[in-house]
C-alpha cells in the first residue's frame, strides 16, 4: 500500500540499533556454542532482523508478543533484557525461566514478551487468547503473533484467525515467511501465492510486504496495530525474507539451492540499512561504529554474567509445574 505511514529519520535508526542488536546477538550465540560453552538448542532468525525492528517501535511494554522458537529476535527487538536472556540460555538460575525453558520457553511481561513456544504456531491461540483479554480490559492493548510459513498450514493457523475474526480482536498476525518450513519449501507445501490472500476467506484484513524493507514494514505495522488499537479487528500480515541459516545450528541447509541462499546474502537487510543511514546523512559511519561497540559490551556484559551465576537447584525441578508445590 503506498499510503502507508513512513518512519522518521529517528525511527529508522532506531529500527537499525535493534537490528544491529540482533544481529550482532546472534553472532555470538553461534559463536558460544561453536566454542563448546553454550550447549542449548538454537534457531537463528538471522536475515530476518527487520521484521521485528521495524514492528515493536509501533508497540508499547503493555503490549503482548507471542512468538515461537525461531523468535529470539522478536523478543529482542520488543526489549527482552539480554542479561536475562543470556542466563536463561545458559540454564542458569537468575535467567528470566530461572534456566528451565531455555530458547523455546522466554519470557518477560513487563516488556510485553509473552512467550516463546516449542510447539509450531501455538503463538497464534495464545496471543488470540490475550488479544481478547485486552478486548475485555477495553485497555487500547494489541497482541502480536509472530510465526513462520509452516505455520500457516496447521489448524491453530486458521482457528486463530477465524476466532479473532468472529470477536473483531485486536490481534496482528505477522508470518515471517522465510520461505522455507523446516527443511520444505513454500511451493511444495501450498497452492497459494501469497499466505496473506486467506484473511479473505475469515473477513479480516490480510497484506503481504517486503519484511527486509524497514519502511514496508513499519508502515504496514503501524496501519495494522493503530486499527487494532482502534477497534477494527485483526490484520494478517506476510513478510516476505529468507533465513541465512539452517532450521536449526547444526543444519547445512543443503536443501536450500546456492544461488538462492547467495542472492539472498548478497541483499543482506542489515548492512543495506546502515548504508542508506550514511548515504542519506541520518547518521555518519563513526556514530554507528560507537553505536555497535556499546552493544557489544552489553552483550559481553550479560555473557560473562551468565556464566558467573549458579545452575538451578534440583528443588526448581518441582516449582513452577504445579499450582502447589508438591513436597
Amino acid at each position: 500500500m503506498s499510503n502507508y505511514p513512513k518512519p522518521t529519520n529517528e525511527q529508522l535508526l532506531d529500527i537499525y540499533r535493534r537490528a544491529i542488536t540482533i544481529k550482532l546477538n546472534d553472532e555470538r550465540i553461534i559463536k558460544e556454542m561453536m566454542s563448546g560453552r553454550l550447549v542449548t538448542p538454537y534457531y537463528s532468525a538471522r536475515g530476518q532482523e527487520i521484521i521485528p525492528s521495524s514492528v515493536m517501535p509501533n508497540m508499547n511494554d503493555d503490549d503482548y508478543l507471542c512468538t515461537i522458537y525461531r523468535g529470539t529476535h522478536d523478543m529482542v527487538a520488543k526489549g527482552f533484557p539480554l542479561d536475562l536472556m543470556w542466563a536463561e540460555l545458559a540454564g542458569r538460575v537468575t535467567g528470566s525461566c530461572k534456566g528451565k525453558g531455555g530458547t523455546m520457553h522466554l519470557t518477560h511481561p513487563p516488556t510485553g514478551s509473552m512467550v516463546t513456544t516449542g510447539i509450531v504456531g501455538s503463538s497464534m491461540p495464545i496471543a488470540t487468547g490475550l488479544g481478547w483479554a485486552a478486548k475485555l480490559k477495553n485497555k487500547r492493548q494489541v497482541a502480536l503473533a509472530c510465526f513462520g510459513d509452516g505455520a500457516c498450514n496447521i489448524g491453530a493457523f486458521h482457528e486463530s484467525l477465524n476466532f479473532a475474526a468472529v470477536f473483531n480482536l485486536p490481534v496482528i498476525f505477522l508470518c515471517q515467511n522465510n520461505r522455507y518450513a523446516e527443511h520444505t519449501s513454500m511451493k511444495k507445501s501450498s497452492r497459494v501465492e501469497q499466505y496473506s490472500k486467506r484473511a479473505a476467506g475469515y473477513g479480516m484484513e490480510g497484506v503481504t510486504v517486503n519484511g527486509n524493507d524497514p519502511d514496508e514494514m513499519y508502515g504496514a505495522a503501524k496501519w495494522a496495530i493503530n486499527r487494532a488499537r482502534n477497534g477494527e479487528g485483526p490484520t494478517l500480515i506476510e513478510a516476505m525474507t529468507f533465513r541465512f541459516n539452517g532450521h536449526l545450528l547444526g543444519d547445512p541447509g543443503h536443501y536450500i539451492p546456492a544461488e538462492e541462499m547467495a542472492a539472498a546474502k548478497a541483499a543482506d537487510p542489515v548492512p543495506a540499512l546502515r548504508q542508506r543511514l550514511i548515504d542519506s546523512g541520518i547518521a555518519d559511519g563513526a556514530a554507528l561504529d560507537t553505536m555497535e561497540a556499546g552493544i557489544l559490551v552489553t552483550i559481553d556484559a550479560a555473557v560473562q554474567a551468565a556464566y558467573a551465576a549458579d545452575y538451578p537447584d534440583v528443588a526448581e525441578l518441582k516449582r513452577d509445574v504445579f499450582a502447589h508445590e508438591i513436597a
